[in-house]
This record gives C-alpha cells, sequence and structure tokens, in this order.
C-alpha cells in the first residue's frame, strides 16, 4: 500500500434488537449521528471531509436514496460533500472502508469517512427481492446449486464435523463474552448513544429514553434453552438454528480515516494504521468460507504471519463460520471475538464491517495489543479482511 492510512476515529451506535429501542429511528439519521460524532470527537470542521462512504445491503425503501449522501445531509453538512454507497453484502462497510482506503492511499483524497448503516427493523432483509424481482437468472443457476445462506451453514457442518452441541456451545461463549465486556465497560468509549426524542421518526408516542447499550445480549440464555429451538433451515438433521446464528438487528458504525501526513498536519492523533486489505470470490454455493481465503490474502500483502496477530474478529454469521476458520488456521479462541461477535451483538448488515473494525481497535487499545485482523463471509461467495496496526 502507497502511504499509510491512518485510524483517527472510529465509533458505533449501540445494536438494537429486531423491532427493539432503535425500530422508531431510520437508518440514514442513524448515520447522521455517527457522522456528527465522528468528527465531534476528533476536533474537525464537516467541511475538511471529502467524502463519506457507506455500506448498506438492503437499498431499498428508506435505505433506497444512497445512504452516505442523506446521512451526510441529515447530518448538516455541507452540500458540497460527496457521498457513495456500497453493497459487497455483508462485508458493505467493510468494503466501504477499503474504497476509503484506496482514495487516500492514492492521493485522491486525505480525509474519508467510511462505515454503514442498516435498519433491519424498518427494512426487512430481502425487501429489495420483493422490489425487483429474483436475484438470480437462469444462466447463473445453470452453473450452481443456488442454496440459502442457512443450508450453506448446514453444508460447512457436513463437511467441518460441526455437530449441533458445537455450535450451541459457540453460541453460549458468545453471549457469556459480550456481557462480560459489556458489565465492565468496554465497550463504552466506542459507542454513541441514541437520543430518541432527537432521533426518532415524529409522532410516535411513548417514553423517549436514549438507547444506551446494546440489546442484543442474552445475559439468561442457557443451554437448555438453546437445545430446545428448531432448526431454521434443515427440519431433519439440521444444526443450524435462530440460537446459533446471527441477529437480525439495527446499528450503524463509521470511521475516520486520513493521510498520515494530514492527520499529523491537523495535530490529531492517529491510532492505528490499515496495514493490508483484502478481498476474495469463493464458492458461491458453500458461500460463507470467504473469511479463510480473505485472512491469508490479507496476510501476505502484510508479509505477516498468524502468530504475527494479536486478536482476531471473524463475524459470526452463523457459529459454523468461526469454527471452521479457527480449525483451518490453528487459531485458538483466546484470540478470536474476544468480546463475542453477531451471535450477541447483532449483525445490521450494512453496518457489521465497520462495527467489528470499531470494536477491534477499542479493545487492542485496551489490551495494548499491536495488530488485529477481520474477516467477514458474504453471501454470494464473498470474503473480506482488513488488518490494522495501532501506532502508539
Amino acid at each position: 500500500m502507497n502511504g499509510n492510512v491512518v485510524i483517527v476515529e472510529a465509533a458505533r451506535t449501540p445494536v438494537g434488537r429486531f423491532r427493539g429501542g432503535l425500530r422508531e429511528v431510520r437508518a440514514d439519521h442513524l448515520g447522521a449521528l455517527l457522522l456528527q460524532a465522528l468528527v465531534g470527537r476528533a476536533g474537525l470542521a464537516a467541511e475538511q471531509v471529502q467524502d463519506v462512504v457507506f455500506g448498506c445491503v438492503t437499498q431499498v425503501g428508506e435505505q433506497c436514496g444512497n445512504i452516505a449522501r442523506t446521512s451526510l445531509l441529515g447530518a448538516g453538512w455541507p452540500d458540497t460533500i460527496p457521498g457513495m454507497t456500497v453493497d459487497r453484502k455483508c462485508g458493505s462497510s467493510e468494503a466501504a472502508l477499503h474504497v476509503a482506503v484506496a482514495s487516500i492511499a492514492a492521493g485522491l483524497n486525505d480525509v474519508v469517512i467510511a462505515g454503514g448503516a442498516e435498519s433491519m427493523s424498518r427494512v426487512p432483509m430481502g425487501g429489495n427481492r420483493d422490489v425487483h424481482g429474483e436475484p438470480f437468472g437462469w444462466r447463473l443457476r445453470a452453473r450452481y446449486e443456488l442454496t440459502s445462506q442457512g443450508e450453506a451453514a448446514e453444508r460447512l457442518c457436513d463437511l467441518w464435523g460441526f455437530d449441533r452441541e458445537m455450535l450451541d456451545d459457540y453460541a453460549m461463549e458468545s453471549h457469556r463474552r459480550a456481557a462480560a465486556a459489556c458489565d465492565a465497560g468496554h465497550f463504552r468509549r466506542e459507542t454513541v448513544s441514541v437520543p430518541l426524542a432527537e432521533w426518532a421518526e415524529p409522532g410516535v408516542d411513548g417514553v423517549r429514553q436514549p438507547v444506551v447499550r446494546d440489546e442484543t445480549i442474552r445475559r439468561d440464555t442457557t443451554r437448555e434453552r438453546l437445545a430446545s429451538l428448531k432448526t431454521s433451515f434443515r427440519p431433519e438433521g439440521g444444526r443450524v438454528t435462530a440460537g446459533n446464528a446471527s441477529q437480525i438487528s439495527d446499528g450503524a458504525a463509521a470511521v475516520l480515516l486520513m493521510s498520515e501526513s494530514r492527520a499529523r498536519q491537523l495535530g490529531l492523533r492517529a491510532r492505528a494504521r490499515i496495514r493490508a486489505v483484502a478481498t476474495v470470490g469463493s464458492d458461491p454455493v458453500l458461500m460463507l468460507t470467504g473469511p479463510v481465503a480473505a485472512t491469508r490474502q490479507v496476510l501476505a500483502r502484510a508479509g505477516l504471519g498468524l502468530d504475527d496477530i494479536d486478536l482476531f474478529e471473524v463475524n459470526e454469521a452463523f457459529a459454523p463460520v468461526p469454527l471452521l476458520w479457527m480449525k483451518e488456521f490453528g487459531v485458538g479462541h483466546d484470540r478470536l471475538n474476544v468480546n463475542g461477535g453477531a451471535i450477541a451483538l447483532g449483525h445490521p448488515l450494512g453496518a457489521s464491517g465497520a462495527r467489528i473494525l470499531t470494536t477491534l481497535l477499542h479493545e487492542m487499545e485496551r489490551r495494548g495489543a499491536r495488530r488485529g485482523l477481520q474477516a467477514i463471509c458474504c453471501a454470494g461467495g464473498l470474503g473480506t479482511a482488513t488488518l490494522i496496526e495501532r501506532l502508539d
């Protein structure tokens, strides 16, 4: 990568459970709130931001109007600032980060905000299919046996030998870790509260208490409760359930990126640099194996090995995804998703990449860790990865 691209600020909203506390807040309003928070924390004037790149998956209805642009205008920013919204499915906001990094590394911009927002309560997952129709044409179907992501997760279990007990054990640990991190205050610095009185849609009755922390963590879940859930994709012999898969949820996250020279010129502390990024294609039938190839590629680009990385984040779209990643690389759970993942913290599709990066950066700072790597599987057979390195 030519030139250092650095992270100056990173923040996220609390993740709202499906039809929970954030149900009356549009996704672009969550984005606007975060944009204001990022420049406020950095002490930066909004007009110094040269571009905003957001990820969003279900770009229909409230989310169809280029959510990066509608967010920055909703934040009251100058209309001279452009915005672009990208869709790489679950890796959308990580892809937005990659676009921003490339823009800065190429010398096109010096200050860019990358992130994403998704309200799965207000804009249902798959709602774009209802409007635009079947996404897979006959030529594609002639080449591949296209399945659902849930069936793909079941096939990972078939191939890697994961049983229901292993998946439920993993899910239980995700909730335990997330609850412990939340109760210890580890998420406090990275989270921007959402004052509903200011940001919810008008005309909503009821008390408007701010949403201040993640709503998705199930502190009261038990192994018995997880074991009682019906399988979601295979009625007979299935292993994947709503309890060991990521949660439908609402949220936004964003990262303030700069060239290292510009951050220095503005007197701002560069907290980490982007060491390498990667995006890969993978088998569109299994579709969830992309994080393995993306991890290999991003490590190769950085000239590093697994032992050089202190913390890993692999998106918990379904429990088999991090389980197979650990099995392939021989990395222990003590370095992976140490504060839980999407099973406990939710997966607001277009926001998850930036949410994971925000959590990873703050945990690295808390531990004094040097390097962190994140990877995400994406629908259709894709994988994204980002490797960051702390500078202080």
